[in-house]
């Protein structure tokens, strides 16, 4: 419930947070220069979404050809969606936070957050559950037919 709630607030406080730097940065320097750092900021965003994407690729396939599980290019993965999809979103509070996840240094400190603290929690078995828990009447066994 918890996490619902900071959700809630962020989508919230954030188009808050936007239109009052938009309108700050926009009587400063004026109209077109804003929009143009809006356009800006969405493509070198896109651009180093896609170089970024890329190098995080490059390593989980090297990763996995040591044979080595590559835990922080998985959890690297979904940053930098994140951080591509703020950066489209027209705003400077987003595309700072979009930039966080795009530059390598904070990307990696975030995901080193992540696996330590254990946010995200490893589950064993089998996908679908405890199946004998579900099947008490299976017994397993093997057979042969004889003729």
């Amino acid at each position: 419930m918890r996490v619902m709630q900071i959700v809630f607030l962020f989508f919230l406080i954030v188009p808050f947070v936007e239109i009052y730097l938009l309108l700050q940065i926009g009587g400063i320097v004026g109209i077109l220069p804003t929009v143009f750092l809006v356009v800006f900021t969405a493509v070198l965003g896109a651009w180093l979404l896609r170089q970024q994407g890329f190098a995080t690729w490059q390593r989980f396939q090297v990763s996995l050809a040591k044979g080595a599980i590559p835990a922080y290019e998985m959890i690297e993965g979904p940053i930098l969606l994140v951080g591509g999809a703020l950066l489209l979103t027209p705003g400077f509070f987003t595309d700072a936070i979009g930039f966080a996840c795009l530059i390598p240094f904070t990307r990696r400190k975030l995901a080193k957050y992540i696996i330590e603290n254990q946010l995200i929690k490893a589950q064993t078995g089998s996908p679908f559950g405890n199946t004998q828990a579900k099947n008490d009447n299976v017994i397993e066994g093997e057979f042969k037919k004889e003729e």
